[in-house]
Formats: C-alpha cells, structure tokens, sequence
C-alpha cells in the first residue's frame, strides 16, 4: 500500500481497498487451445437443439439470406425441421427467396409460415402466392429498403438462421475458406451481415468448420449463438442462374452495346467513375463493351459496386476496374475474387443501400445499368411482376442504385416474344420514373424529359434518341392489344418504397378455369 500513499486522499481507502482482488479467484487454463475450443464451442449437436436453445416459438420471425440462390439447402432444411417441432404461424423474412424454395408451400399451408417479408420471389411459390396461397400480403422491400427496416426495428428478427461457407467453434463465419477448399463457396454474405448484426438470436449452420480465427470474416463471433454443422448447406454450381447468365443473344447484345455508348456520350465516362451493371443479360454485357472504350480512351474506373459477377472481375484483373464493393457474388469467379484480393471487399446491405445511410455506396455511383420486365411512358419500371399478374421476379436493389446513381440506364427489348415491355402502364410499379434517366431498347433509346441536357448529348453523339411513346406505339404495333390480366379482389402483395412507404400493390391472379 506504500505506493498508494503517493496518490493523494487514497490514505483513507485502504481499508475499503484491501481484499479487493483476491488472487485465488483467478482462474488460470491450462488447457491446450484445441482443449479450450473443445471445452467452450458454441457448435451445438443439431439444428433442433439450436432451435430449442434459440428459444423460437410460434408467431417468432425467421430469417434466412439468400446467397447460394438456387444452390441453397438451409432454408428448406431449417423449415423441415421447424415443422417437425410443430412450431406455428412464424413470419419469414428472407433477403430473397428463389425457385428451390417452393417446399415452402406446404409450411404455408399447414401453418408454419403466415407471413412473409421479402425482396423478391421466383418461380413457383411465386405463382402459388399469385393464385391466393396466403391469407396475409407479402411485403417486399429493396435491399437497401430492408436494411433500413431491420436498423430501426421495423424488421425485427428473432431468429437468424444463416448458413456459412466457413465458420470456426465460436462463430468467425464467411463465404469462403482460407484454410481449405471443403464445401460450397458463395463468396461475399453481404446480406446476412445485417441479419446477423441485429437479430436476437444467430444460428450459423455450415458444412466446414476451420480452426479458430477463421479470418477474414464476413460475420464475427460477438454476433453468433448457436452453429450447427451439416453435410451440406447447398451447391456452389447453383449461384450461377437464368438472371445472372453470360448473354449471346444478338439483340442483347446489340442494347448492351448501345448502353455503353451512352455511358460514353453521357459526360460522365472519365477517369474514376463508378459503375454497377445489373442482373440482366443486356445490362451484364454492357462490361464487354465498356472494355474496349475504356481501353481506347485510357480510362480508369474508381470501383465497381453491387451483385459482383465475372465480367466485372476481369475488369478489374486488367486493371480498369481499381476496387470492388461487392454485396453479392453473382458467380464463382467473383467468390474466388473476393477470397483473393484484397481491394475486393464485402460490404453489408446497409453500406451498399440504406436509405438511412447519407454514406451509403449506391449515392456514389454515376452509372447503374439496370434491367426490366416493363418500362411505361411514364419511366415507371416493373421488375416484380410477369405481363400475366404473376409474382416472379425481385426488387433487390433497383430502387436504390436508380435513385442514389447519378445516371440510371435501363436496358430492355421493345418486346419479348408476343409481349410488349414498353407499355402505358406497368403491371407493378417498383422503381418511380422520377429516377430513371435512359431507357435502352434494341429500336431505339428514350431519355426521361427531365434530363434535356443529356438527351442532348447522347443526339450529339449520333444515338438514336426517341420519344418513349413512339417506342410504346412501334411495341404495340408489332404484338397488339393483349387481353387483359383477370385479378381477383384478394391483396397478395404490398410493394414498399426504400423509405418504408407503400408504392403499388400485387393482386391475386384468377385461375384459368375462373369466371
């Protein structure tokens, strides 16, 4: 105690001092540090032991991501096992739900599930939701839409159940290894990240536990309960889908190649810009030919942003690209990317699109290029509903990127097959027109009347520039009227804006038996 004499007044403490640390209640481990990951693992025995620790009960809300796309087992393995723990009436808010999800059916018609929060769905639980599989709406929102719900607790999560390439005993967990080559590889888990973060309990359920620290991580362990281990959580040849193919198609690529002309003639094709290509055939080719422009102009892009895929990372292998924000590998060759490269990083729903975030990256992009199943005159765009009032597509991040891009391309046929695009009216009105900027069909380009000073210059680049009611009138010359999409009074699905707010609503389809 001499010492504490020098420390002024502490004199009168001693008493209360003496007996504070008390050294034989230290507990020194002598246990080796594979002892100790044995001794305090969070990895639990079984998926229902997880749920049962996890504490989830009926009426609880459940959420998955959806990075493995069509290649994923979690979702249809937890719901198989929830069912058979006669859990009930769970809301499932998933970041998206793909065509290998349609067992979800039956969960929802013996009252597993009740509700669903979502950004997008395919295939046919889409079809069965459009034909009035639920009682209660769907509520879709756009990625950065649905960060910002699950920050202000709009979205709360109870349970998270997310499934990881790579995860060590106490939870490091991301979407790939750098100790082995064992499992699926979905590259980045930029969606998960939020649910991981801000859900009560988390439950990482993988197929390739690595020693501890399993780094870098996309997930840390101060924000996971439970892992479970499996014999497989999905297959990595199932990432690569319909809407993220490699496009030969002539027409395609003929609008890719327009598309990039106007990203030259725009004013903002310079050294630095950004950019983020879509999930479109047309929109991911446009990377092809900005290649050779910016080769032959010497011109650099600063970083690349969004659903990364393997065009984008030879880009950035050659050099033009500088740095990669990737939300979501679209393929391998991005997941191998990311694992591979430093100046290509995983970023969160939140940092990518959050409305709630003034930082967030989609308000830095100058060009986004963009798909759609509809564009009206109005530069209204529907990328949710099919011309026949069916559920089979996804808001992912169309409404943040078109509204936070300087530039926002649209890349469309004038008609697939009998079925006009360009139309009066969408179907479903997902992103407003106030934040489209260019319309890219293969008879023509459309500019919204708010952008003079670019349509301007895309005439003075030579493209051919159209009104969009001509391109409307020359669609509805080629394929006519079509009879119009039966409804039923039912609500199946309500459309939100990425502030919250409601923006159209999906009604049910009549059978084709119906009146």
């Amino acid at each position: 105690m001499e010492s504490l004499k020098r420390i002024p007044h502490i004199e009168e403490f001693k008493d209360e001092l003496h007996g504070i640390f008390d050294e034989s209640r230290v507990n020194k481990s002598y246990l080796t540090r594979a002892e100790q990951e044995t001794k305090r693992s969070k990895v639990v025995p079984s998926l229902e032991e997880a749920i049962r620790l996890s504490g989830l009960k009926d009426g609880m809300t459940i959420s998955f991501h959806h990075h493995f796309r069509n290649g994923d087992y979690v979702v249809n393995m937890v719901m198989d096992t929830i069912a058979r723990m006669g859990i009930k009436h769970l809301t499932l808010a998933a970041s998206s739900l793909i065509d290998i999800h349609k067992p979800l059916i039956g969960h929802i018609r013996n009252g597993v599930v009740s509700r669903i929060e979502t950004s997008g769905i395919r295939g046919g639980l889409g079809e069965a939701i459009s034909h009035g599989l639920m009682e209660t709406p769907v509520i879709f929102r756009s990625h950065g839409g649905r960060a910002a719900a699950i920050e202000s607790g709009e979205l709360k999560i109870d349970v998270a159940f997310l499934g990881a390439p790579s995860c060590d005993v106490f939870g490091n967990a991301n979407g790939y290894s750098r100790d082995n080559d064992k499992g699926v590889t979905c590259g980045s888990i930029g969606y998960a990240k939020m649910d991981a973060q801000y859900a009560d309990k988390v439950v990482i359920i993988t197929d390739n536990i690595v020693p501890y620290p399993n780094v870098p991580f996309g997930i840390p362990e101060n924000d996971v309960d439970y892992i479970v281990k499996v014999d497989a959580i999905g297959d990595s040849q199932g990432i690569m889908s319909g809407a993220t193919r490699y496009t030969k198609n002539p027409k395609e690529l003929m609008i890719a190649e327009t598309a990039s002309e106007v990203i030259e003639a725009s004013g903002l094709f310079k050294e630095g810009f950004s950019i983020q290509m879509g999930s479109g055939g047309a929109s991911l080719a446009v990377a092809r030919f900005l290649r050779e422009k910016m080769l032959r102009e010497n011109i650099r892009a600063s970083f690349a942003l969004g659903g990364i895929t393997g065009q984008i990372v030879e880009l950035f292998q050659e050099g033009l690209v500088k740095k990669i924000l990737d939300v979501q590998s679209f393929d391998l060759d991005a997941a191998n990317s990311l694992k591979n490269n430093r100046m290509h990083q995983q970023i969160s729903a939140s940092y990518y699109a959050s409305p709630n975030n003034v930082g967030s990256a989609c308000n830095q992009l100058d060009f986004v290029i963009l798909s759609a199943l509809e564009v009206d005159v109005a530069f209204n765009v529907n990328v949710l509903v099919g011309s026949d009032g069916v559920i089979r597509g996804a808001i992912g991040g169309h409404q943040d990127t078109a509204a936070g891009a300087a530039i926002s391309i649209i890349t469309c046929p004038l008609t697939r097959g009998r079925i006009a695009t360009v139309v009066d009216k969408v179907n479903c009105k997902v992103t407003p027109g106030s934040t489209v900027d260019v319309v890219v069909t293969d008879q023509g380009v459309a500019v919204n009347p708010s952008r003079p000073e670019l349509r301007q210059r895309l005439i003075d680049a030579g493209i051919h520039v159209v009104d969009i009611q001509e391109l409307r009138h020359k669609a509805e010359r080629i394929v006519g009227h079509p009879l119009p999409i039966q409804y039923t009074d039912q609500i199946v699905g309500i459309v939100t804006y990425r502030d919250g707010s409601v923006i159209d609503l999906v009604r049910g389809v009549k059978e084709m038996d119906e009146d």
